[in-house]
Parts: C-alpha cells; structure tokens; sequence
C-alpha cells in the first residue's frame, strides 16, 4: 500500500517541545530553595546563577553552532573570547571618563562602543581564522583538533605581545556597579544586564534560525549541502557567515565575562573552554535550545553548590555532565542528523 497522502487543508504536524530538562531546572530550583532556606539568599544566588549561565550561553552559542551544525571541531574558540575581552578592556579605558560617570546614558556611551568593537574584532579574527586554518582542514576531524589547539597557543603568544602578560583591569561602568536592594535581597545590576543580553541574543538566534530563510538555509545544508548547491545558493559562504557570526558572539561573551570578572587575563578563553564544552555537550550539539538550558544548569549548579558545599563546586558541572549523559547520551535536544 502507498503510504497517505495529507490532504492541502490538513494542518502539518507540530513538534513537540520536551519539557522534561525544563522541569529539571525548576526541580533544582526548588530542591536548592528548600537546601538553602532563605528565600533572599536563594533568590540571589538565582540570579547569579541565571545571569552566569546566560553569560556561558553567549559565549557558547557560537561554537554550538559551528561544532554541531558545520562540524568543525574549533578548539580555539576561546580566542575569540580573548580577544572581545581585551578590546573592551582598551577601548573601556579610552573612554574611562564617560565610564565613570554618573549617569547611564553617559556610561553607555562607553559601553556600547567597548562592545561593538569587540564583537567587530572578534568577528574579522574569526574570518581570518577560518579562511588560513579552517579550510584546509574542512572534514578532517583530527587535523581540526590539532590545527586550532596550536592556532590558540600561537595567538595566546601574540596577545601577549601585544598587550602583555599581565592582568588588564575591565571595570564596569559606575552605574552598574553594586546592586539593587529589594528588602533583603541583593540584585547586582551588571547581572541583571547580563540576563537582559543573554535572552535577546537567544531569542534572536532562535528567531533567525527558525523563522528566515538564512535560517532555513543552513538547516536544509547541514542535512544537504550538495542540493542546497544545486538549487543554486553557495553553501560554503553561508558556513563561513556562520562562523563569522559564532566568533562574533564569542567576543560579545568574552567583553561581558571580563566585565563580570572585572579583569582580562590571556587564559579566559581556554578557562571558559571546559565550561563551553561541557554546556554542548549537555544541551546536544547544534541544539541552540540545549545549549540555552545547558547553559542554565551549568549556572545555577555552580552557584547553587558552591554556597551549599564550596568543596564540591569544582567538580559540580563534571558530575552534572555525566550524569546528563547516562541518562540522554545525546544531550538534553539533540539535532537529528537524516
């Protein structure tokens, strides 16, 4: 028998959304509301949490990306996180007047150049980094590993050269420093802007992805690139706008964690790579929605544990990786692949 045909009125078939990872981070919510016993101190640890894991999203975001949908396995992705971090940090000290003072609107007039400056820069690395070490190797799994790990190492070297091996001070603008008091709790400003950031380029990238042709367009060559071709659109530019992008958001995570940490140090990328990978590898590669909830747990764990029990937060985020996998060895929203 011929398989049935929907008639043109049917309507298509809708995905379903799985909201059991979402439920998960409510039960944690919850079981570290009932743990902590203070509703002040849990929700500000919420949205430390919230605001650090929104912060991760950004910066790993782009390699979601890449890593899933290119397969292009990038270990110098924390380059582009470097390098966002220190032209903030430049460009935040030219404009250190408008930065310490006591308006907003004038502290954005720093803020705002600081951060598109580093996303432009880390954006134009990113097309350099994939057109010199990225093409040769385009399906080459381990020459990828190889090629970016010692591209890394080599940039870490040209950072220092340029701005020195020592710690560069990033301090936030004045009036987002401290925090909001709302009767005992204690609500940092700069994370309530991070928070703000990190939902905006979400929903953006899910908007883009899911609702433009752009979007279609990478879907329909990460499934085939060889019938995009023939439909006559040039895939190859569409990956490399990909990855532009990818390094683009790097730089925009990198210039906002600095500014969270108030330093830039030359290993902030390679120290922010364990936590990246581990929020892919959670979330399932190429899943921008797992990687967001990846993202998520990843913060709220680690802020959680670490004021439960300060020993055990090290290794928090391993355990909460492994014990993800045992479960959905995928990840939490895996990308089918036909």
């Amino acid at each position: 028998m011929s398989p049935s045909v929907p008639s043109p009125d049917e309507p298509l078939p809708q995905a379903r959304v799985d909201a059991i990872p979402l439920v998960i981070i409510a039960a944690i919510m919850l079981g570290a509301f009932i743990a902590i016993g203070s509703s002040s101190t849990w929700l500000t640890l919420s949205i430390a949490g919230l605001a650090m894991g929104l912060l991760i999203f950004i910066m790993a975001s782009g390699l979601t990306l890449v890593f899933g949908l290119m397969d292009v396995m990038n270990f110098a992705h924390g380059l582009f996180i470097a390098i966002g971090a220190y032209i903030a940090a430049t460009v935040m000290k030219l404009l250190s007047t408008a930065a310490g003072a006591d308006s907003f609107a004038t502290n954005l007039g720093a803020l705002a150049p600081a951060l598109v400056a580093a996303v432009a820069m880390a954006a134009l690395t990113g097309l350099v980094f994939e057109r010199v070490i990225i093409r040769p190797v385009y399906g080459q799994h381990l020459k990828q590993i190889l090629i970016t790990t010692g591209g890394m190492i080599v940039a870490e070297q040209l950072i220092n050269v340029i701005w020195g091996p020592d710690l560069l001070p990033l301090p936030r603008p004045e009036t987002l420093r401290g925090s909001f008091l709302v009767g005992d709790i204690a609500i940092e400003k700069f994370r309530l802007l991070a928070v703000a950031i990190g939902l905006v380029v979400f929903f953006a990238m899910v908007l883009i992805l899911n609702r433009t042709k752009i979007g279609l367009l990478i879907r329909a060559g990460v499934e085939s690139k060889e019938m995009v071709e023939a439909m006559g659109y040039r895939i190859r530019r569409v990956f490399v706008a990909v990855f532009v992008a990818g390094s683009a958001l790097a730089g925009l995570g990198g210039a906002l964690w600095g500014m969270y940490q108030e330093s830039v140090t030359v290993h902030i990328g390679a120290q922010m790579m364990v936590l990246i990978f581990i929020v892919i590898i959670i979330g399932g590669l190429g899943s921008v929605g797992g990687c967001f909830v990846g993202s998520l747990l990843v913060g709220l764990i680690a802020n959680y544990v670490g004021y439960i029990s300060p020993k055990v937060a090290l290794g928090s985020n391993i355990l909460l990786m492994m014990l993800v996998l045992f479960w959905r060895p995928q990840g939490l929203y895996p990308v089918s692949k036909q």
